[in-house]
């Protein structure tokens, strides 16, 4: 069952999906399986079977569900914004690293240095995981720094950043990609053999530190 707030990236429409998120992880619906936040939504993943033993009479497991959900939707104090952990990202932004960097650079106008500065002037949000575990999709990026997907994806390295709108993401593995990949970091992002095993989390903020190819390597 998902629950939909918007379909649009927004701070305050992810805060509420982060404030359901928290809540339902604190105190579980009967019979959930598992809560997946996005950027403005929210689904959640039940046992059908134990609830259709478990769903007061007359009513189906749906409405049952959307009742429950509707009720803990209404008790939250949307306007509390939900605590983050401020993550901070070493990146080397080397060509050989970021090699989409000096195409965005030439195609906006600037220097390397000037895109390096607008994409680590600022903190990022971790609206969500995805498309590969532990992919992290961070927004939002300076509007300077927009850049649409590419028409052919190509082989992306783990802990690669890119750029596909006015998002910015963390390649997790490495995996074919469409983003423009402007630099990579030397953390692991995924790891099968962690508790936890991604490095963020939805919720958590982001800032990006530039580092050089001997730090890079050092780590």
């Amino acid at each position: 069952m998902t629950v939909d707030f918007g379909n649009r990236i927004s701070p305050d429409l992810n805060n509420i999906v982060m404030k359901l998120y928290q809540e339902l992880n604190a105190s579980p619906l009967p019979g959930m399986k598992e809560a997946i936040p996005a950027y403005s939504s929210l689904t959640v993943h039940y046992d059908l079977l134990y609830c259709s033993h478990h769903r007061p009479v007359g009513k189906t497991v749906y409405d049952w569900m959307g009742g429950l959900l509707h009720l803990r939707l209404k008790a939250l104090d949307q306007e509390e914004m939900v605590s983050a952990t401020e993550m901070i990202v070493p990146v080397c932004y080397d060509p050989f690293f970021g090699p989409d960097l000096p195409l965005l650079a030439k195609e906006k106008n600037m220097s390397m240095e000037e895109v390096v500065h607008l994409h680590t002037s600022v903190s990022y949000r971790v609206y969500l995981l995805g498309f590969l575990p532990g992919f992290t999709y961070l927004g939002e990026t300076d509007e300077k720094l927009a850049m649409s997907r590419k028409m052919q994806p190509s082989s992306v390295s783990a802990g690669s950043i890119g750029i596909a709108g006015r998002q910015t993401g963390i390649y997790s593995l490495s995996s074919p990609g469409g983003w423009h990949i402007i630099g990579r970091t030397p953390l692991k992002i995924f790891d099968a053999t962690r508790d936890p095993l991604t490095l963020l989390k939805p919720g958590d903020s982001v800032k990006f530190v530039s580092i050089s190819k001997d730090e890079f390597k050092d780590y």
